[in-house]
C-alpha cells in the first residue's frame, strides 16, 4: 500500500466525490480517475461503487477509514525518520514517564530539549513499574518517576544510574463544597490501588500519620491521578495528588488544600540503563542533569 493511495482514498471520503476529490489531490478529474482505477488493479478489488451517481465508496472501504489514516499517519513517520537518518539530521528519543508527570513535568522535558538540539521526542506513558521495564526492554531512552526521599531506589541498582531533576509534593485536596461540609471525623477520600506506587506512598506515608480520630472512607479507587483530580474537583472526596498537577486549580480556588493532613515529598528522577552511558544520547542526559532544579518550576 503506498502512501499516495491511502491519500487518493482518503480524499474521496472527505470529499464525498471523485471531482471534488481531484481538487483537492490537484489532479484533472479524467487523471484521477485513472489513478483510481490504477489503485483498484493493484489492490485486486474494487474500491467504488459505480452504479450510482455520483461514485460512492464502498461501504466496506468506509469502515477501515481509521485504519487508513493511521497507517498513512505512521509511513509519513517513517518518511521523516529515514530522511532524518540519511540526511544525518533530527534525532529520535523516547521518554516514558509515570502518568501524572506524563501530564506536568514532560512539557518541561520537551521543551528543553527541542529548544537546544536538533531532536523528536517522544513521550509514552505508564506506572513507574512500567517505566522501568520499558527502560531495560529498550523501548525507551530514559524514565522520569517518582522516588520517595528516603527509598533506597529500584530493584537491580546496578542496572539504572539516576539522578534527581526535581521535586514534588503529594498533597490533600478537596472541593470547597466537600470543605466546609464535611464530617471532621468521617472523611470521603479517592485511593490508589494498593499495588500502584501512589498506593503504596500512601499506605506506608501518609496512612499512619493520618491524626488521631480521623476515618478514611474510600468513595473511588483509580490508578490515574488526572482522575482523581477530576473526582477531587467534582467533589467526591479527598486525593493526595502531586502539587504540579492541582497548583492552577488551588490559585483559582477550585481545589483547597487540607493542612490538617499528611503529605509527602516526592522526587523526580531522571533514569537511564548504567550502559548506555557512552551511546548517542549522552548530550540529552547532560543537558537535563545541569539544569538547577528551580528551572523545572516547582
Amino acid at each position: 500500500m503506498q502512501l499516495d493511495w491511502i491519500d487518493d482514498i482518503l480524499a474521496v471520503i472527505d470529499t464525498g466525490s471523485l471531482t471534488r476529490a481531484a481538487e483537492r489531490r490537484f489532479l484533472t478529474q479524467s487523471a484521477f480517475t485513472r489513478r483510481v482505477r490504477l489503485i483498484e488493479e493493484r489492490i485486486g478489488a474494487p474500491l467504488f461503487d459505480r452504479s450510482c451517481k455520483p461514485v460512492t465508496i464502498l461501504p466496506g472501504v468506509q469502515a477501515m477509514e481509521p485504519e487508513l489514516r493511521e497507517l498513512g499517519a505512521r509511513l509519513r513517520r517513517l518518511q521523516h525518520d529515514l530522511k532524518s537518518a540519511a540526511d544525518g539530521g533530527t534525532r529520535d528519543v523516547t521518554f516514558v514517564c509515570q502518568h501524572a508527570i506524563t501530564t506536568t513535568i514532560s512539557p518541561w522535558v520537551v521543551r528543553q530539549l527541542t529548544q537546544s538540539q536538533d531532536i523528536s521526542v517522544r513521550v509514552r506513558s505508564g506506572n513507574r513499574d512500567n517505566c522501568l521495564m520499558l527502560l531495560l526492554s529498550g523501548e525507551a531512552d530514559f524514565a522520569i518517576t517518582y522516588e520517595r526521599p528516603d527509598a533506597s531506589g529500584p530493584a537491580l541498582p546496578q542496572a539504572f544510574e539516576i539522578r534527581r531533576l526535581g521535586g514534588d509534593t503529594l498533597v490533600p485536596v478537596a472541593s470547597p463544597d466537600l470543605v466546609n461540609n464535611a464530617d471532621e471525623h468521617e472523611m470521603p477520600f479517592i485511593s490508589y490501588p494498593p499495588d500502584v506506587f501512589l498506593g503504596r506512598v500512601f499506605s506506608q506515608c501518609i496512612l499512619p500519620l493520618l491524626p488521631e480520630g480521623v476515618l478514611l472512607s474510600p468513595k473511588a479507587e483509580t490508578a490515574l491521578t488526572l482522575a482523581a483530580c477530576e473526582y477531587a474537583l467534582d467533589g467526591i472526596g479527598v486525593a493526595w495528588l502531586p502539587l504540579t498537577l492541582v497548583k492552577r486549580h488551588l490559585k483559582e480556588g477550585r481545589l483547597r488544600r487540607l493542612n490538617d493532613l499528611p503529605l509527602q515529598d516526592l522526587g523526580i528522577m531522571l533514569i537511564r540503563l548504567s550502559d548506555q552511558q557512552g551511546d548517542g544520547n549522552a548530550q540529552i542526559w547532560a543537558d537535563l542533569t545541569t539544569i538547577p532544579e528551580l528551572s523545572v518550576g516547582l
